[in-house]
């Protein structure tokens, strides 16, 4: 009798041992750590917020940020990408959110603040099937300008962290940060199997414990930290509904939609599962819902993080169920925020070392995207060269658009946005012309 071969499970479907989920998990966390807390740390410090206050609000940030992590990844019903996506607070909503509690004061601002968020969540998943309809705008010429734009925009982040967010970089954030950078690329090199895909996680110990004896690890943190402490619902405030807070709110999701459909087309071609408008529909319905949702905890607007996508590249841990497991360790740094401490101890310069390799992992995938796009035609190379020219405009030089109107700003303001919309319009305009030449 014949027998039936059962299919290949795909890499993103399989579920690797429980060591390998816990550390794969812990290492995505400890990629996106310092992300996920600069938005409530400043938005906590523009507010006005004591040290406990300013503690619930990163802790409802982290259990959040967990959630709809664990959606993203598992999935419910129409919720959702099921890809190795890693979600967290969005560094975009920063900007309107200071403009919202400049205006309102730091009384009542955040009630405010997230009556704007709500809607905005609610809206991105309504819009979200139809949205999910422009990858038609986003062939491989695109798709991999974008991508090469994410991890050439992210690569400032690792920088400033070397420095400690400094003018100037001391000598010993130089040493830590080109030892970590060794370090990772040495263990990647001569470390097999499943300890080479850990290299990064491995490289931030080992620059942790060189950082211990200098002086530039703070136990403090790790001290002062509450066992266990999470915001009630509404704690920071119910939801009040403005006009002019709600608008300003709806462009940045437009730019937030923008940018995750960007990362999961970008992670669809790195796990080499393709990412069509279904699985980007279900994706940006869980950014939208966890969005809405956050706001019930104190917590602020999710989407996909860009440096998660690069570790995934980096590693090629392919399995959502790794991704799935940071989502759970989120959830409980967030309810036990002396968990969290303990991953606040790495310095940033150590930081910035891994994140130089992790950022830079990224524009490769990008330049592997551009590949498929053929450069025979002169078409092809002005609509990159021109795409990639503005989107590092803001790069550059972070305030050259510091004197356009706000609206306008949201979109500029962002390397990764200025690109997509420039290489989407590009494409349109000239891609006709790149046919014409095919043709005889």
């Amino acid at each position: 009798m014949a027998t039936t071969a059962e299919p290949a499970i795909h890499p993103v479907d399989a579920k690797p041992p429980a060591g390998q989920l816990l550390l794969g998990g812990v290492q995505h966390v400890a990629a996106m750590y310092a992300g996920v807390v600069a938005p409530p740390l400043i938005i906590g410090a523009a507010v006005g917020l004591d040290a406990g206050q300013l503690s619930l609000l990163i802790s409802a940030s982290l259990f959040t940020a967990g959630l709809a992590t664990l959606l993203q990844t598992l999935g419910v019903w129409r919720f959702g990408a099921r890809l190795p996506l890693v979600n967290g607070v969005t560094f975009a909503t920063v900007a309107p959110v200071l403009a919202i509690v400049e205006q309102h004061g730091t009384g009542g601002s955040l009630g405010v603040v997230y009556g704007a968020t709500l809607v905005g969540g609610a809206l991105v998943v309504l819009a979200a099937p139809f949205f999910s309809r422009l990858t038609r705008f986003f062939p491989p010429l695109v798709t991999g300008t974008v991508i090469t734009l994410i991890g050439v925009s992210l690569l400032p982040v690792a920088v400033g962290w070397i420095a400690d967010q400094r003018d100037t970089v001391r000598p010993t954030g130089l040493l830590l940060a080109g030892f970590t950078l060794l370090a990772v690329l040495a263990l990647n090199r001569f470390l097999a199997g499943f300890l080479s895909r850990i290299a990064l996680l491995l490289g931030l110990v080992a620059g942790t414990l060189l950082a211990w004896p200098l002086g530039e690890v703070d136990p403090g943190a790790l001290a002062e930290a509450p066992a266990f402490g999470i915001a009630s619902p509404f704690h920071f405030g119910a939801p009040e509904f403005e006009i002019a807070a709600i608008v300003s709110m709806a462009i940045v999701m437009l730019v937030v939609m923008a940018e995750s459909t960007a990362d999961m087309l970008a992670l669809g071609e790195i796990v080499r599962r393709p990412t069509g408008e279904k699985t980007l529909a279900d994706g940006l319905r869980a950014d939208g819902f966890a969005t809405a949702a956050a706001t019930v905890f104190g917590g602020f607007a999710c989407t996909a993080f860009a440096q998660n996508v690069g570790l995934v590249a980096l590693t090629r841990m392919y399995s959502r169920y790794v991704v799935a497991t940071s989502g759970a360790v989120l959830v409980l740094l967030g309810m036990f925020p002396v968990t969290g401490g303990i991953v606040a101890l790495v310095p940033h310069p150590v930081l910035g070392g891994a994140g130089l390799v992790l950022f830079g992992s990224v524009a490769v995938s990008g330049l592997r995207t551009l590949a498929k796009a053929s450069f025979d035609r002169p078409a092809n190379i002005t609509i990159v060269a021109a795409s990639l020219g503005i989107g590092l405009i803001p790069i550059a030089a972070p305030e050259f658009y510091a004197d356009f109107p706000s609206a306008v700003r949201t979109v500029l303001d962002s390397g990764i946005s200025a690109g997509c919309v420039a290489a989407v319009v590009l494409n349109l305009l000239f891609g006709e012309r790149a046919t014409a030449e095919r043709t005889p």
